[in-house]
C-alpha cells in the first residue's frame, strides 16, 4: 500500500511547474510521501464553532508548502471548543495528524478523534470515549501526531474535537493535515485529483452528490 502512495506521489512530481521552479525537496519526505491531502472530500467539511464560515475548511486545504503561513486561521467563537468533521474520499488507513498553532494561550490543548462518526455534536462528543484522545503541545512548530492504526484502518471520515486549549477564550489553529495509507471503495468517485502541492481552488470537489457524510451533522454550539 505505501508503495502504491509512494508513485501516486512520482506521478504527480510534475504538478510543480507553476511554482517558478522553487525547490520542493524539503517539502517532500517524509510529509508528502503518505499525505492524505488529495483524497479529502473538501466538500464535506463541517466545522461547529467556528467564528468565520468555512475556515475549518480552508486550514485543511492548505498544502504542505503553505502549512507556515499564518493566514487563513480557524478561531472558535463561543468558547474555546472545536468540532470538525472531515470525510474522505475512500477508505484510509490514518497514521498521524499534522496539526500547526501558536505558542499562545490560544493553542489547542486536548484532541479527541472519532473514527466514522458523522453524527456528534458537542454533547455527544463530551460523552462518548473517543477513538483516541491525545494532548497536544503548546507550540508554533508542526505536530505530527501519531494514531493507533490498528484502530483507525478503515477511515471513512474523523471527527475531531478540540475540548480545550491552554488558558484563552478561543481557539485558533493555522493548519491541519493527515497521513495515511489510502483505498478506494468502489462508490468512490473516479476523478481524484493526484497532486501534491495543489492550489487550494483547484479542489473543488466535484460529484458532491457522493459520499456526503456528515451533512446530518446539526445544532450550533
Amino acid at each position: 500500500m505505501s508503495n502504491h502512495c509512494h508513485d501516486e506521489h512520482n506521478h504527480s512530481g510534475h504538478s510543480h511547474s507553476h511554482d517558478n521552479g522553487h525547490d520542493h525537496s524539503d517539502d517532500i519526505t517524509p510529509a508528502l510521501q503518505y499525505s492524505l491531502y488529495q483524497h479529502i472530500d473538501f466538500d464535506g467539511i463541517i466545522t461547529l464553532n467556528e467564528s468565520e464560515a468555512d475556515s475549518g475548511k480552508a486550514i485543511v486545504k492548505k498544502t504542505w508548502a503553505e502549512r507556515l503561513q499564518e493566514q487563513p486561521e480557524l478561531e472558535s467563537d463561543a468558547d474555546e471548543q472545536i468540532l470538525m468533521h472531515i470525510p474522505f474520499t475512500g477508505q484510509v488507513k490514518l497514521h498521524s495528524i499534522l496539526i500547526r498553532a501558536s505558542n499562545s494561550p490560544s493553542a489547542p490543548q486536548t484532541l479527541k478523534v472519532f473514527i466514522n462518526r458523522d453524527d456528534l455534536d458537542f454533547p455527544t462528543a463530551s460523552d462518548l470515549s473517543p477513538t483516541q484522545e491525545f494532548q497536544l503541545s503548546q507550540t508554533s512548530e508542526i505536530q505530527d501526531i501519531a494514531v493507533k492504526r490498528a484502530v483507525f484502518g478503515k477511515a471513512q471520515s474523523l471527527t475531531l474535537f478540540i475540548e480545550d486549549n491552554y488558558g484563552d477564550d478561543v481557539t485558533r489553529l493555522s493548519y491541519l493535515g493527515f497521513k495515511g495509507d489510502w483505498m478506494q471503495l468502489g462508490r468512490a468517485p473516479s476523478n481524484i485529483l493526484y497532486e501534491a502541492a495543489a492550489n487550494p481552488s483547484d479542489h473543488a470537489v466535484k460529484g458532491t452528490s457522493i459520499n456526503q457524510m456528515g451533512s446530518r451533522l446539526g445544532g450550533g454550539h
